[in-house]
């Protein structure tokens, strides 16, 4: 008789949403009309961009990053959310950034979109960029200011 194998698939734990003390910087992101879904909340692929707001707002805001002229942009090379509860128009989201990881040319963060007011979030996920130069797309040392300020969001993870 022909052996049978059996494959076991195990699907990794669902996070828990992270409290508030998880994130080191807030931003207030209001939801728009157009972030709204035929289902009446906020479309999953909004998180994203609100991620991309609280991310990279304050770098522009502190002139540490000019899209437009900047000799080295950070691009996105991975990126995740996960769902807990849903976002609306109209609402304002609280949007919390912390790096969890610093390297010399990479950085991860940590973002959280929390409802005005909840204690923990509504989503969150991970952003990673690399900082690169702007022609040659070779990736640059992030340094000087920038690290200086990246280096004010650093947190461990809540669970380390």
């Amino acid at each position: 008789m022909a052996s049978r194998l059996t494959t076991v698939v195990t699907m990794p734990k669902r996070p828990e949403a992270m409290p508030r003390d998880a994130f080191a910087r807030f931003s207030a992101v209001p939801t728009r009309w157009a972030d709204a879904d035929v289902y009446g909340h906020v479309n999953n692929a909004i998180h994203y961009q609100l991620f991309d707001t609280a991310v990279n707002g304050p770098l522009v805001e502190a002139g540490l990053l000019d899209p437009a002229r900047s000799d080295a942009v950070f691009l996105v090379v991975d990126s995740g959310c996960s769902y807990f509860n849903e976002l609306r128009f109209p609402q304002v989201i609280d949007a919390g950034v912390a790096v969890s990881s610093l390297g010399s040319s990479s950085v991860t963060y940590r973002v959280g979109l929390f409802v005005e007011g909840a204690t923990r979030a509504a989503a969150q996920g991970h952003f990673v960029h690399v900082n690169v130069d702007r022609i040659s797309r070779a990736p640059r040392p992030i340094d000087g200011g920038l690290r200086d300020y990246l280096n004010t969001l650093v947190l461990p993870h809540p669970t380390d």
